[in-house]
């Protein structure tokens, strides 16, 4: 039931126009306006650079997990892929269309389908696992400096470690869980090949730790972005601060609940801020240019998925 309503683009259509009616209703938006129109220059122009650096990171940390599994693809060739499967990603839930869209074009190069799947797992696990690690050191260094406890991240961290883990024996378990008949047959069979596909990663630590550290840089790399959008519009808020709710925020952009990254994600960054007496009309004002920013991030595959469909000579 909650797959179905979270794949419905007439649910998630109708909770962003509620969440975005409700800030609308408590916010001026003329003040959101003013505080947009205030960005600085200067501020706009290093989130681009930022911007550029972030998808050089992501790609390459693709590139890592591909060829860790023997899969051959040509840097040039996993960047359009990427980036063109971002650019659809944007239109879809949580960006899951993009994994689909990746999965199918890089099987299509390589012929080997759940190496595809299970790269693009690795991927999405590591890179949401890095954004608890991040948030949780965070909300702990911040507990520090305001005196709150923050003891119950550090089990969430720790349970974030364990799912990983255990992702990479998924060959085990999905065989101890499937009966040997289900395994050589349909969906079981598939299961049991993307399981291998994926306990393909156990035998490579480096790989993983690499992947690891380039998916906490990325993190990083967008809390500043934030951070500088932030001093453009004249948000006065430590940077360690960022560190606490924009991991929030950022997790509720990869959840399948907004049109966009428009609505609820917004909300948690409004809502937020509110602890650091932000005028509301400046955390919207951030929220969306933190939006705005992902959806520029993914122009570039635009152009190229558009110069793909020109007919050639």
């Amino acid at each position: 039931m909650i797959a179905r309503l979270t794949g419905s683009i007439w649910f998630r259509a109708l909770l962003t126009a509620a969440v975005l009616a409700y800030l609308a209703s408590t916010i001026h938006l003329g003040d959101t306006a003013r505080a947009l129109a205030r960005l600085s220059p200067v501020a706009a122009l290093a989130v681009l650079a930022l911007l550029a650096l972030d998808r050089g990171v992501i790609i390459w940390r693709w590139i890592i997990l591909i060829r860790a599994t023997g899969q051959r693809v040509r840097a040039k060739s996993a960047a359009w892929i990427y980036l063109v499967s971002s650019f659809v990603g944007s239109f879809t839930p949580g960006g899951i269309g993009g994994d689909a869209a990746r999965a199918y074009t890089l099987t299509q190069r390589t012929s080997q389908g759940s190496d595809a799947v299970a790269s693009i797992a690795m991927d999405r696990v590591l890179g949401l696992f890095s954004l608890i690690l991040v948030g949780s050191a965070g909300t702990i260094a911040w507990g520090r400096q305001t005196g709150r406890p923050a003891g119950a991240l550090l089990v969430v961290a720790a349970a974030g470690g364990i799912a990983c883990a255990a992702l990479l024996w998924a060959d085990r378990w999905v065989r101890t869980i499937l009966p040997v008949r289900w395994q050589q047959i349909g969906l079981g069979r598939r299961l049991t090949r993307l399981a291998d596909a994926i306990s393909q990663y156990r035998k490579q630590p480096r790989a993983l730790s690499a992947v690891l550290l380039l998916s906490i840089g990325l993190q990083l790399l967008r809390i500043v972005q934030a951070y500088l959008l932030g001093v453009g519009i004249g948000i006065d808020v430590p940077f360690a601060y960022y560190l606490v709710f924009m991991p929030v925020g950022l997790i509720g952009l990869l959840l399948p609940i907004s049109v966009g990254g428009f609505g609820l994600p917004q909300g948690f960054i409004v809502a937020l801020l509110q602890a650091q007496a932000v005028a509301k009309p400046e955390a919207l004002a951030l929220s969306t240019l933190i939006v705005l920013s992902g959806l520029l991030a993914n122009l570039p595959g635009a152009l190229l998925y558009l110069r793909s469909r020109q007919p050639r000579a």
